[in-house]
């Protein structure tokens, strides 16, 4: 785990915080969160107590065991007709092994929709994505380099330049090229309701 995955200074405490208040929310113990989302029940109790910065997929993981987003256990909602996010202000998440997360949508009402950009080193995997609740739906543009996108154990190769839609209640890997790394732009519309999966990987 690295110090600082959220470089925009929401502290560890407080995402806990958030993720409990989601669990209670929904009736959730940790035990059967911990259940839904393939993350051992210690680290589920660490991350909720602030004591563990959780990887971007563990994190994942356990927004989609909520079903939710991570954009949503960082952020309040936003209130207004326009929102501007200006680049500074915008949520980033790193993960240790050398891929980052940048959130480029607010949090709005009840509306589950996250648009993020996603830069992959070169040669590393970030790792596969739990399906989300059925109804959900992912829309990929890559930018640059090349993005080794597998879906439900099938892979794609996708270039800049290259987009692809596929349905969020799939499994979904990501990597970047050994050489090249790639830079992708992600949409993702999440469904209404928990999911409710069980034995996800992690």
């Amino acid at each position: 785990m690295s110090e600082g995955v959220l470089s925009s200074g929401l502290s560890m405490p407080e995402l806990g915080r958030r993720i409990r208040g989601e669990r209670r929310a929904r009736g959730l113990s940790i035990e059967r969160l911990a259940e839904l989302s393939g993350i051992s029940r210690s680290m589920v109790s660490e991350v909720e107590r602030g004591a563990k910065t959780p990887t971007v997929l563990v994190l994942d993981r356990l927004a989609t065991a909520l079903g939710t987003s991570i954009s949503r256990l960082l952020d309040e909602p936003a209130h207004g007709g326009v929102r501007v996010l200006r680049h500074a202000a915008q949520r980033v998440l790193r993960d240790p092994s050398g891929w980052e997360r940048r959130v480029l949508s607010p949090v709005l009402g009840e509306v589950e929709f996250e648009f993020m950009r996603t830069t992959i080193g070169p040669g590393v995997d970030a790792g596969e994505f739990a399906p989300h609740a059925p109804g959900s739906r992912e829309y990929l543009a890559v930018e640059q380099g090349v993005l080794l996108l597998t879906i439900d154990g099938q892979p794609y190769e996708l270039a800049a330049g290259d987009s692809a839609y596929y349905p969020g209640d799939r499994r979904h890997a990501f990597a970047g090229d050994a050489e090249t790394g790639c830079v992708f732009y992600l949409a993702m519309e999440l469904a209404p309701g928990h999911h409710g999966r069980e034995g996800h990987d992690g």
